[in-house]
């Protein structure tokens, strides 16, 4: 392509070849469902669970469902990138084409923001049932009392080589997440029955400084934490993945771990509108006052809490 015709019809080009080949940061679709949206809000009722099978003693025995239920309002996001008509004339070195892909893969990492910013804010907002998403007491109908909110002392666990709660060993880091996973295993439902019995799959959370660690903790063999010559992705044919994730910098000694094999996640995408590219350039009244071309993109969406049970907060002591 000529850089000195750059046009706007090539800069949309430009736009949406990027999206075709970014698909996006996997991990969204792990911890969260996507459901469209026709009016400003949606109201998502959780029901409880289906009753489990019981001896057939005196007649049918019929349990109602729970009645929680949580209302995401869709809200309206834009981003506008502007161009001077000057530039796009003179640009040799493909600078533009960098600014508009990188424009491409905002609109694509938006939802990977909005669902940090949920992780962040787990411990001091609500989810269905009027507790803290990340909470100590969850209650629901027969279930008991249940945290996804644990803490682990690193200095108890044992370990050939320790840590700090900033810098845990591997050991150490393993036995946490082993932690995590066991405490989302032994969640109930409303109806005291499993609710994560077949889980096999897992995502964990970490920011950039643990990476390194819980990257080692899923792939090394250490025999004096986990007492057997297993990693933890061996351990009762779990799959476990490292993810990390740059918006939890201000985590330095906590993670999330993640059920991702179930089919209701923990977090909820809504979209009314998908992203739209609008375009004022050659022609528009715009660009006759200004001498630039603006792009705009626009979509109505939001985020919200799903299943509580369906992910653990881990912190180290």
């Amino acid at each position: 392509m000529d850089q000195s015709i750059l046009s706007s019809r090539a800069i949309r080009g430009m736009y949406f070849a990027r999206l075709e080949t970014n698909a996006g940061l996997p991990w969204v679709a792990g911890l969260s469902n996507m459901f469209g949206s026709d009016q400003s809000s949606e109201t998502y009722a959780f029901l409880g669970q289906s009753p489990g099978f019981r001896e057939w003693i005196g007649g049918r025995q019929a349990k109602g469902l729970s009645s929680n239920s949580m209302a995401i309002t869709n809200k309206h996001y834009e981003a506008t990138l502007e161009i001077a008509v000057k530039d796009a004339r003179r640009d040799k070195t493909g600078q533009i084409e960098a600014r508009v892909q990188e424009f491409a893969d905002r609109s694509i990492t938006h939802w990977a923001s909005l669902l940090s910013t949920l992780l962040l804010n787990g411990a001091s907002t609500v989810c269905y049932d009027g507790q803290y998403f990340f909470d100590t007491d969850h209650v629901e109908g027969q279930s008991g009392t249940q945290s996804n909110s644990i803490t682990v002392d690193i200095s108890t666990l044992p370990a050939a080589v320790h840590g700090v709660v900033t810098a845990p060993s591997v050991e150490e880091f393993q036995q946490a997440m082993l932690a995590g996973i066991a405490q989302i295993l032994s969640f109930k439902d409303d109806k005291g029955e499993p609710m994560n019995e077949n889980a096999k799959e897992f995502i964990v959370k970490v920011p950039v400084s643990l990476f390194l660690t819980a990257s080692a903790a899923v792939t090394a063999i250490t025999t004096a934490a986990l007492q057997q010559n297993l990693n933890p992705n061996m351990i009762a044919g779990l799959k476990i993945s490292v993810v990390m994730n740059p918006r939890l910098s201000s985590w330095t000694d906590k993670f999330t771990v993640h059920r991702v094999d179930s089919p209701i996640k923990g977090l909820i995408c809504q979209e009314e509108k998908g992203t739209e590219l609008k375009v004022k350039a050659e022609g528009s009244e715009f660009e006759f006052d200004n001498d630039a071309w603006q792009f705009g993109l626009d979509s109505w969406r939001n985020v919200g809490y799903g299943y509580w049970q369906r992910a653990c907060l881990v912190t180290m002591i």
